[in-house]
């Protein structure tokens, strides 16, 4: 079974994200647990809460279909001190939201070096972000996503996700969730069955299948390894259907996540029925 969804709106409070889940006929979804472009966030009451459990479980969608998203401002590689502490607190206070909610999962961004320290520190320093969140939660897994390389952004290159998981002390609490328009972007090819096949041969090889938690499915506005991050709707970008029918029709992204964040939410009911159907093609 694949969870097939989208990144669905929380806006009033995160037990409306369930109901916008099922309203475009999602098997699984998306959100943010706060506002993703602000520091600071009230406290979940007991009301968003048991709201939230009520709603999954009307609609059937349990702790691995779904895959929260952390806010955008958080940055755990961040070189200066007092901001690095911003950015864990935050971190800290997202995993500790999916722990109250629930949720087995929450997915980020790695983090940007801002070429003041070196790529193998900016790691390290993710990678003991990491340990500190996950000795001040229980049971939610820190899903690294795949990003296109923009900038100083870390986490464009297996290896560079494999390095910081290393470094992570509870190797079964860190996982990846794999963008296919970042990966593009990164000069990860998956447009024909050939260079799909030596793409994720290589992300088997360096990083494994076991660690994948979810998928981020975007077709791609910017060319293969230009390291510009442009989702477009899919089968609207350079990536193209074939690629889209590959992961449907693969056993190995089986019971995960696999999540639009296309930019026209209008039509991601369409995209998911599509999704499907390219499934049994």
């Amino acid at each position: 079974m694949k969870y097939v969804g989208a990144h669905v709106s929380a806006s009033g409070g995160v037990q409306n994200a369930p109901l916008n889940a099922n309203e475009i006929k999602a098997k699984g979804f998306a959100l943010f647990t706060k506002n993703q472009r602000r520091w600071q966030a009230k406290p979940l009451t007991a009301e968003n809460i048991s709201g939230f459990t009520e709603n999954c479980s009307e609609f059937n969608y349990t702790p691995k279909q779904i895959l929260p998203h952390s806010g955008y401002l958080i940055n755990l590689g961040q070189p200066v001190k007092a901001k690095l502490e911003k950015s864990r607190n935050a971190f800290f206070d997202e995993m500790q939201r999916c722990e109250k909610l629930g949720l087995k999962m929450l997915n980020f961004h790695p983090g940007n070096h801002l070429n003041k320290i070196t790529p193998k520190d900016c790691m390290k320093q993710i990678a003991e972000s990491i340990n500190m969140a996950l000795d001040r939660t229980k049971g939610v897994t820190a899903v690294l996503e795949t990003t296109a390389g923009q900038g100083t952004t870390l986490g464009y290159r297996f290896e560079q996700l494999a390095e910081i998981i290393e470094m992570v002390e509870d190797k079964d609490s860190v996982g990846v969730c794999y963008d296919t328009c970042h990966s593009f972007a990164a000069g990860y090819d998956i447009r024909t069955k050939q260079a799909f096949e030596k793409t994720f041969t290589e992300f088997d090889k360096i990083i494994g299948f076991d660690k994948l938690c979810g998928m981020h499915l975007n077709d791609a506005k910017k060319e293969l390894g230009s390291k510009v991050d442009r989702h477009a709707s899919l089968g609207k970008g350079l990536i193209g259907m074939d690629a889209f029918k590959f992961i449907m029709q693969d056993e190995r992204f089986d019971e995960i996540p696999i999540i639009l964040e296309t930019p026209e939410p209008e039509i991601w009911q369409q995209e998911i029925e599509l999704l499907y159907k390219l499934e049994k093609e």
